[in-house]
């Protein structure tokens, strides 16, 4: 090899190993400690024109004590979402981040704390992670509801508003707790029955792959209009053209993050404030998703 061509190389392997070091540098000390206001206008199907503008935050993955998110990131979460004086604060699960196998980097009370104050004219609705599944989903149950957040595990929630527009909150359970498709789904349904005719429905799950089980032959309400879920933390790491490289579902980059149509029915899937398994973020940052819906 000609030495000039030699000294290039050099160059160019010592450009690639800097540029490397700077964006594993940039996705531990800088982007998790970031967070961003996203918002997405949605039209869900059979929405009220009685609710037209209704407006829902959406966090999701917390991970509390992962890196980035401390006791002053939580504080800074309700802070951010109270400014945008949201209808309804939906929590999709995942608030635990595990230190080992018996130990948490912060206790499910203090996480409780750091949410407090959290506020939405509708109330604040939560359900379970499969982390927090693995760890202590009655401990969350318990201490939520003490700061005011009410955690819904195949439970109905009908909401109204003074000019008459009604609709329906199903909290699902996590997903890691789904035995076989149609006994899910008939769960659903029959949490779901008793409400029939009280309008359009939104459920929550933490797990976007949920739509596949309760959508098309499975379908849980023919109200159902609109699904939240995170869970997928948005691959956590993304690269230019090449997109997320590994993202935690079975339809891999199919429910990544943002707005999905399918089945008559949208979702819309969160990327999350806090990490797991590894501790970065690239070009993913934490994010309070702020949803406005409108009617037809």
């Amino acid at each position: 090899m000609p030495e000039f061509s030699r000294k290039h190389f050099l160059w160019l392997a010592a450009f690639l190993v800097l540029a490397a070091l700077l964006c594993v540098a940039y996705g531990y000390f800088i982007e998790p400690h970031r967070l961003v206001i996203t918002t997405q206008t949605i039209e869900p199907k059979g929405w009220p024109t009685e609710l037209d503008g209704y407006k829902i935050v959406a966090i999701g993955d917390i991970h509390a004590g992962s890196n980035g998110v401390d006791h002053a990131k939580l504080r800074r979460l309700v802070a951010e979402a109270n400014a945008q004086q949201p209808d309804l604060i939906v929590l999709l699960g995942d608030y635990v981040s595990e230190k080992n196998e018996t130990d948490l980097n912060m206790p499910i009370p203090e996480i409780a704390d750091g949410l407090a104050g959290l506020s939405a004219r509708d109330g604040v609705l939560a359900v379970i992670g499969n982390h927090d599944g693995f760890t202590c989903p009655t401990c969350i149950k318990k201490e939520f509801p003490r700061v005011g957040i009410q955690v819904l595990d195949n439970t109905v929630v009908p909401i109204g508003t003074a000019n008459g527009g009604r609709f329906r909150v199903i909290g699902l359970p996590d997903h890691m707790q789904l035995t076989y498709w149609k006994v899910f789904s008939d769960n659903a349904k029959r949490a779901l029955a008793a409400t029939e005719g009280q309008g359009p429905v939104i459920a929550l799950e933490h797990s976007p792959d949920i739509l596949e089980v309760i959508t098309g032959d499975l379908l849980i309400s023919k109200d159902l209009s609109l699904i939240l879920a995170a869970h997928t933390h948005g691959g956590q790491v993304r690269f230019p053209i090449l997109g997320a490289p590994i993202v935690s579902s079975s339809y891999g980059q199919k429910y990544v993050r943002g707005l999905i149509k399918q089945n008559d029915v949208q979702m819309f899937v969160t990327s999350g404030v806090g990490e797991s398994i590894l501790p970065f973020r690239f070009l993913v940052p934490p994010e309070i998703a702020v949803l406005t819906l409108r009617s037809h």
